[in-house]
């Protein structure tokens, strides 16, 4: 129970159905340079367990947390890359410590507040998106194997986030009305450049044009993704000048290349660190695929790449997208899995 209104409902659903429900809270770590809401939304949790009459705890992840999700982001913009930290959120500490410790307690099932479902038939257990197609976080599960979709419970995963609203109101829960969360899993809402110039030193470089031009300077190449258009300094030739988009950046060299015109991607994306929630896809098939949360799913199909786990072509080329992204391959409403991006 994270203090908010999808996880309180989740709770309230999972008491209507007869189920013996324990709230905890995770505690993770949080940077001291970030206002922390941490323990206020710790004290909403639990007056929505005391509503419900339920057993509250508080699980302690803050090692675990900074290893595997804040370390990974951190080390992943150093190497030039721009990282999902939810994915691993989800990973390693909501579907890995969490899940293994409330095992280890005797839970038969974990529940979570995401908007997503599990279909279970004579194949196995089937990650579905959430009816709601404005919520749907199936993208941030894609990671979730067998154990764990055979583990896992989610309430709302066939609500509309409308309906849970409503639900709350009705149930007189205390979060009925609490706004959603919004940025990095856990620690909400922040600016990455300043929170990344706490662990990569600021270092000024030139920022190129397409002919290696130097027409401009940045705070350091780490802090840049591929198709941002701010954060850089360029000079401009006429005072009505379009803006420019990052097309290219180099680590060793501390450079950004910009364009007046974002860089196109090619048809095929080429992805590491697979990982399939029931079976790797067949190669013959036309699947479905996004590159971003809530990005529309463009047709696809996959193969086996020599230098990475998969290739997966589009049918029609997609906006360049940066490495180190996760693309999550769909047939028609099921998440079959995905990877990183090369």
């Amino acid at each position: 129970m994270s203090g908010g209104v999808d996880s309180s409902v989740t709770a309230y659903l999972l008491q209507g159905e007869g189920y013996e429900v324990t709230g905890v809270f995770m505690k993770v770590w949080q940077p001291d340079f970030i206002p922390c809401s941490a323990e206020e939304d710790r004290r909403d949790a639990m007056r929505v367990a005391a509503k419900l009459g339920i057993p509250f705890e508080t699980w302690n992840f803050e090692a675990e947390y900074k290893r595997d999700v804040v370390d990974y982001l951190i080390a992943e913009y150093r190497a030039g890359r721009t990282p999902n930290p939810d994915v691993m959120c989800n990973r390693h500490i909501k579907f890995g410590v969490f899940l293994r410790e409330a095992l280890r307690r005797g839970a038969q099932h974990i529940a979570t507040g995401h908007y997503a479902r599990v279909k279970e038939d004579r194949d196995g257990f089937h990650l579905l998106a959430g009816s709601d197609t404005n919520k749907d976080q199936s993208y941030f599960l894609y990671t979730l194997g067998q154990e764990a979709l055979s583990r896992t419970l989610f309430p709302i995963g066939n609500y509309t986030k409308p309906e849970v609203r409503a639900l709350a109101r009705r149930a007189l829960l205390p979060t009925a009305e609490k706004k959603d969360s919004q940025g990095l899993c856990f620690i909400g809402k922040l600016d990455m450049e300043n929170f990344l110039s706490h662990y990569i030193p600021p270092v000024r470089g030139a920022v190129l044009d397409a002919r290696g031009k130097s027409i401009g300077e940045h705070h350091g190449a780490a802090y840049y993704t591929i198709g941002q258009r701010h954060g850089f300094k360029t000079r401009a030739h006429t005072p009505h000048e379009s803006p420019y988009y990052v097309i290219g950046k180099d680590i060793g060299t501390n450079t950004l290349t910009v364009s007046h015109a974002p860089k196109t991607k090619e048809r095929e994306v080429s992805l590491r660190n697979t990982s399939w929630t029931l079976r790797a896809p067949a190669l013959d098939k036309r699947y479905s695929a996004r590159l971003r949360y809530r990005q529309p799913l463009s047709p696809c199909s996959i193969r086996i790449g020599s230098n990475a786990d998969a290739v997966v072509t589009f049918e029609k080329p997609l906006p360049i997208i940066p490495s180190g992204q996760s693309l999550v391959l769909y047939d028609k409403e099921e998440c079959l899995g995905g990877g990183v991006i090369v």
